[in-house]
């Protein structure tokens, strides 16, 4: 009691399925890691996100310098950016919603879709954004797990969803493991009562995407991102290609101003310039294959095929945990995995030939290590 009024306890109004949520665990910037390992920033190699390594177009460093409507709220229809982003893509503008990040996006199909107790595939290993997501809507989870070559049980998957689901993400090339969705499993999956997203962060290293099929199934979402082909991770910005039934009602539900003119403007500027990052998406696909051979080369890391910006290694003959601390006693940061099916496993961003130099260097180190 209180001056007479009963104490308050301010969990008690929170959601109760969300008091035991476990958060989403996103890798650390570049400053907090040279901090914590004791090194100056500029020898830290960050390859456990899967950024660019060329960074944005000069054209957005130069677009951005020059606008000078900072103070000025940005379009809530965001109607010059969904124009350029339509022709991008080839679809009309109308079906183009932009987001804080493609993150931003899923969460408004989640949003859309999901009551509390409703059901949500998920085919992991993959990004776990989903099952977050899935979460914190208070979503029933149904997990389907890949097969050992991270392909989809598509017998598992069709069981799932005649069985009643709401929502179903997808990636497609898939985190962390870089294959991608094939069309005739898609199309098996869109024959369900479900509305299936699929998230092409990755689309531009494939060369491949399912927007072309958003205006024959209605169920079929499909978001990407400029985070990682154009650079513009730290600038979040994303977008969903809808078909046409949903524009309304998903617009409904987002808020006004999502989306900073300083991301409408890189986007813009990135478009424009689109011919030349496509240069850099090639250098990076380049640049993945010689990585690939070179850490097959080691013997004791099992690179699987990636169609994505990173590779996923099953490390051999010791502890993926220890490869990944050795590597950050050198500065060098990857992303280490061994849950359900993804055990001893650690994941390397693709970055530019001096970078993988260094990695591979520190990995024959590493490796002659062990041996001895």
């Amino acid at each position: 009691m209180t001056d007479g009024k009963p104490a308050r306890d301010i969990l008690n109004l929170v959601q109760p399925h969300l008091l035991e949520m476990p958060g989403y665990e996103p890798v650390e910037p570049v400053d907090v890691m040279a901090r914590r390992l004791g090194l100056p920033e500029d020898q830290i190699l960050k390859l456990d996100g899967n950024e660019n390594p060329f960074g944005p177009s000069p054209r957005v460093l130069e677009a951005l310098a020059r606008f000078r409507y900072y103070h000025i709220y940005p379009d809530p229809a965001q109607r010059r950016v969904r124009q350029a982003v339509g022709q991008y893509v080839g679809v009309d503008p109308e079906q183009i919603m932009l987001g804080s990040g493609s993150d931003e996006l899923l969460g408004l199909a989640a949003q859309l879709f999901l009551s509390p107790g409703d059901a949500v595939v998920n085919v992991p290993p993959t990004f776990g954004m989903y099952d977050f997501i899935g979460r914190v809507h208070g979503a029933r989870l149904v997990e389907v797990p890949r097969r050992e070559d991270f392909e989809i049980d598509m017998i598992a998957l069709e069981s799932a969803l005649a069985r009643g689901a709401k929502l179903l993400y997808l990636a497609s090339p898939n985190n962390p493991t870089g294959n991608a969705l094939s069309a005739d499993d898609l199309d098996r999956l869109l024959a369900y009562d479900v509305a299936v997203v699929v998230d092409e962060a990755y689309a531009e290293f494939a060369g491949h995407s399912f927007v072309n099929l958003i205006d024959q199934h209605d169920n079929l979402i499909v978001v990407r991102t400029f985070s990682k082909w154009a650079g513009l991770a730290g600038l979040r910005a994303g977008y969903a290609v809808l078909p046409k039934p949903l524009v309304p009602t998903i617009w409904s539900i987002k808020v006004p101003y999502n989306v900073s003119v300083a991301s409408e403007e890189a986007v813009l500027a990135s478009l424009e310039d689109a011919a030349a990052l496509r240069k850099n998406v090639a250098l990076i696909v380049e640049e993945r294959a010689r990585m690939t051979e070179a850490l097959n080369a080691l013997g004791w890391m099992r690179p699987y095929p990636s169609r994505a910006n990173f590779i996923l290694c099953e490390v051999k003959r010791m502890p993926a945990r220890q490869v990944r601390d050795e590597l950050r006693t050198r500065g060098i940061l990857v992303r280490y995995f061994d849950s359900a099916g993804l055990h001893n496993c650690i994941r390397i961003s693709v970055g530019k030939p001096q970078d993988t130099d260094r990695v591979i260097e520190a990995l024959a180190a590493i490796g002659e290590g062990v041996r001895a």
